[in-house]
């Protein structure tokens, strides 16, 4: 995990400049040309079908069926419309720090609410949720344990879902290049992710990871070339994560997500 802002004096001198640019950065993701957006909000539904799996799977593990579900950086609202759409979390409500993608997830009928939200208060009183999201979140946040122990503070449950992108192929220059332009602040592994649940005061109830589904490999292949490269690709990865997940963690990013609760819970 790259060094955060140590809490304190620096992290808060820090912090504006920094959700200043996270703010900027998803407006002009949100406000693309409209044949980039229709692409785009595919390539959303598509990780949104995978997100809400893990959700689900995570909270019948833990034996957690919530009432109530909040998502802190819904983006669009792509994952919990998949969710309303599978029949589960109950009350379903969103928050964004930006407007553009508030607009376009509070028009979706399948949410109950949406708000704009300043990237560190959540407006829920104490315990108000059974369940939180932290769906590709931490990784783009100044302080991520800080951020996780607030949406904790407000929901009994949470279930955050992070890359791993401390592995060989993510220290190439296009990915890294890639994983800074998307917004990425830290690049995690498997302890530094379990390592910001237990400094928010959280332990792991259940976890998993993903090496990702064909689908998600093939989705930008716009070529036959590309498309047998990103099959290829699919079949070696899930093969090595399935046999040796350790090793592959070490080549190439997964996707681990858990269901975190407080320690004394």
């Amino acid at each position: 995990m790259t060094a955060r802002p140590a809490r304190g004096q620096g992290a808060a001198q820090r912090r504006p400049e920094e959700e200043a640019r996270l703010v900027r950065f998803y407006e002009e993701a949100y406000s693309r040309t409209p044949a980039q957006a229709q692409r785009y909000a595919r390539w959303r539904a598509l990780g949104a079908r995978g997100k809400c799996e893990h959700v689900i799977a995570l909270c019948e593990r833990a034996g957690i069926a919530p009432a109530s579900t909040l998502e802190v950086g819904c983006g669009d609202g792509a994952l919990l419309s998949e969710l309303r759409r599978r029949g589960f979390g109950g009350r379903l409500a969103g928050l964004e720090i930006s407007a553009a993608a508030v607009a376009i997830a509070g028009s979706r009928a399948e949410i109950d609410s949406v708000a704009l939200f300043d990237g560190v208060h959540v407006p829920a009183a104490d315990g108000e949720y059974e369940l939180g999201l932290l769906s590709h979140v931490l990784e783009h946040v100044p302080d991520p344990p800080a951020l996780l122990a607030e949406v904790a503070r407000a929901c009994a449950a949470v279930v955050i879902e992070v890359p791993l992108e401390a592995n060989v192929s993510a220290r190439r220059a296009s990915r890294r290049a890639h994983s800074d332009e998307v917004g990425h602040l830290h690049r995690l592994d498997r302890a530094a992710a379990r390592a910001i649940v237990r400094e928010a005061g959280m332990r792991v109830a259940a976890e998993l990871e993903d090496p990702l589904p064909l689908a998600t490999q093939m989705f930008f292949a716009d070529s036959v070339r590309a498309r047998l490269a990103a099959r290829a690709r699919w079949s070696v990865r899930t093969a090595l994560h399935r046999l040796a997940p350790a090793l592959a963690r070490r080549a190439f990013t997964v996707h681990w997500a858990a269901i975190c609760v407080q320690r004394d819970a």
